[in-house]
């Protein structure tokens, strides 16, 4: 018997089936390409079609299905809204894949959840009750564990810590994304170095060398290691940012970790350090000095196995109910 876990970025499909004690027997990553809107449902759905027809040979039978995808999961409705794929603003993706499953019961959520799930499952959150993936990729997302429960809000929203207001006065470029997000996403770190890039007509360092609107996190990364000063100034607010959102996350849920993941952590992995002697200045007092903070244990895998172990939730909750 084996679970199907299928995690959905802005620009790549991964699916893996998991033996229940979370063993991968088989992962395959597609590239979205230039998919949109229902191209993208097809893609999910004949992807599911072929694996569950090759079950038999090399896998056993899939007896559930967990799906990741990059936003609002709605779970009265199975639709599902995804900024970064075109067409998706209330898209129906459990009818779609429902379609192609039968019988096979499927759970659909958002990536923040299933990072949190993942960790906990297979990752750096076995064992706790109360702990928190914080994303920093693209943009910014937290998955919150209370009490052993996703925590989902009134309308599946919680988690959208991209909004987290950070800094005063509020500015139009927050609009969008949100305060925390602008600043400190892999995306806001990049628009903070380029509008730095701007005003400092004398700077003369690496950054230089490009044009402003295609800098990257990455090109940040890089300067930030030669001692250019513009890359400095933009890590070390990130730094300030992310330690903030520390000690606000472990102010409001007291929780036993707080796990930072995503594509930016990856190379910010080695300020974890700072990000704790920055949290410890703004956070409860108390709480602040016996949270543990730490990196993914499932680095890019998180949201598929978070996706497996939804499928893993689901089965068992069906089984009880036979």
């Amino acid at each position: 018997m084996a679970l199907l876990g299928i995690d959905l970025g802005g620009t790549k499909l991964a699916l893996a089936a998991f033996t229940e004690e979370g063993k991968i027997i088989r992962k395959d990553i597609i590239h979205l390409g230039d998919r949109s809107g229902s191209e993208v449902g097809k893609l999910i759905t004949g992807q599911i079609r072929t694996i569950l027809n090759s079950a038999g040979s090399k896998l056993d039978r899939i007896k559930a299905i967990g799906i990741s995808v990059p936003g609002i999961s709605y779970q009265k409705t199975g639709k599902v809204w995804a900024p970064n794929i075109q067409g998706w603003n209330d898209y129906p993706l459990l009818e779609e894949v429902k379609q192609v499953s039968g019988e096979i019961p499927v759970t659909i959520d958002s990536d923040r959840a299933c990072y949190i799930l993942g960790e906990s499952w297979q990752g750096n959150a076995r064992e706790c009750k109360d702990a928190i993936f914080l994303a920093i990729g693209t943009g910014i997302g937290a998955g919150i564990m209370v009490n052993g429960e996703v925590l989902r809000g009134s309308n599946d929203i919680a988690g959208a810590a991209g909004w987290m207001a950070l800094d005063r006065p509020f500015r139009d470029e927050y609009t969008d994304c949100g305060c925390f997000e602008y600043n400190a996403s892999g995306e806001g770190i990049a628009k903070v170095a380029g509008a730095l890039l701007k005003v400092n007509q004398n700077y003369d360092g690496e950054l230089k060398k490009i044009v402003p609107d295609k800098i990257t996190s990455h090109n940040i990364f890089s300067a930030y290691d030669s001692g250019d000063r513009i890359a400095l100034a933009v890590i070390n607010q990130c730094i300030e940012y992310w330690g903030m959102a520390v000690a606000n996350l472990v102010s409001l849920f007291n929780p036993e970790k707080i796990i930072f993941g995503g594509g930016v952590f990856g190379p910010a992995v080695r300020f974890l350090p700072d990000i704790r002697r920055e949290a410890l200045k703004w956070g409860q007092p108390i709480s602040i000095k016996q949270v543990s903070i730490e990196a993914s244990a499932l680095g890019g895998d998180a949201g598929v196995y978070g996706a497996g172990y939804l499928a893993l939730k689901e089965l068992s909750s069906v089984n009880n109910l036979l």
